[in-house]
């Protein structure tokens, strides 16, 4: 099988093992059948701007243009920092890209991905955040107004728990099972005085938590775990190629090494999949 197309980010539904695909012109990529099987990328040297469409001698932040990846730079500097989120001053313009995505209810959440780590996301990107990052396990038990709320809770948390994932990790092993109900009542009670104080600062029901949700558990296309992680990239070599043993997150683990498939949207490519 062959097709040509630009790469976009994998997309997945969560079921008993994560299911993926990959969109190409003809028809998406199935990419759970593509485990065993041989799978090769050979970049065109074209790339195209996932933002405006443009053609672009270089990706930046995953696929933009070096004018579009300054805009949304300048406009989405909460992306990073959500705490510093102007969505409640109204230092963004209402029809902003970046002020609609801020200005919708997002959940924080404790995730199990290399280990235990609080985070945050739009409850419309449940669970699709968790399986990008490559968790295991996630609980949400928060759920805010908007993007800046979440972000000041997540601070109140950062002093107990990591808010990152150690990627190299994460591909080589499972993680190792967490009490996800146990570790936020414990979490929850060394930030009980700030948490309380900041919720109290909003009207009722602007903030509420979620002690009616359960530990969703992710179970991902594995046959086999790296014992070396070895990145791969189209930026030092044109084809990318091995025996697919595993998806995780937005990552390909094959036997040559792993290689980020968002990392490379708007990558124009040659794929073709075939049996060992």
């Amino acid at each position: 099988m062959s097709s040509h197309g630009v790469l976009r980010k994998m997309s997945s539904i969560h079921a008993d093992t994560v299911a993926y695909s990959l969109a190409m012109p003809d028809a998406p990529l199935d990419l759970n059948a593509c485990i065993g099987r041989k799978v090769r990328l050979e970049h065109t040297g074209k790339i195209w701007c996932v933002q405006c469409g443009r053609k672009t001698s270089k990706s930046f932040q995953q696929g933009h243009c070096y004018v579009c990846m300054k805009k949304i730079y300048e406009c989405n500097n909460c992306i990073l920092h959500p705490e510093k989120c102007l969505v409640e001053e109204g230092g963004c313009p209402e029809d902003d890209w970046a002020h609609q995505q801020c200005n919708r209810p997002h959940v924080v959440y404790l995730a199990n991905s290399s280990a235990l780590k609080v985070g945050i996301t739009r409850t419309s990107q449940v669970p699709t955040r968790w399986i990008d990052q490559g968790a295991m396990q996630a609980l949400p038990f928060l759920q805010t107004s908007n993007r800046y709320q979440a972000g000041m809770i997540e601070v109140l948390f950062k002093p107990h728990v990591s808010d990152r994932t150690n990627w190299r990790t994460m591909l080589k092993q499972d993680a190792v099972s967490i009490d996800l109900i146990a570790e936020r009542d414990r979490l929850l009670a060394l930030v009980k005085e700030e948490l309380d104080a900041f919720i109290d600062r909003y009207p009722v029901g602007t903030i509420v938590m979620m002690n009616d949700q359960s530990p969703l558990d992710i179970r991902f296309p594995v046959s086999q775990y790296p014992s070396k992680v070895v990145s791969l990239s189209l930026d030092k070599t044109p084809v990318v190629e091995g025996v697919l043993q595993a998806i995780k997150g937005q990552y390909w683990i094959m036997d040559t090494g792993v290689f980020n498939v968002r990392k490379f949207s708007g990558y124009e490519v040659n794929c073709s999949v075939e049996d060992v």
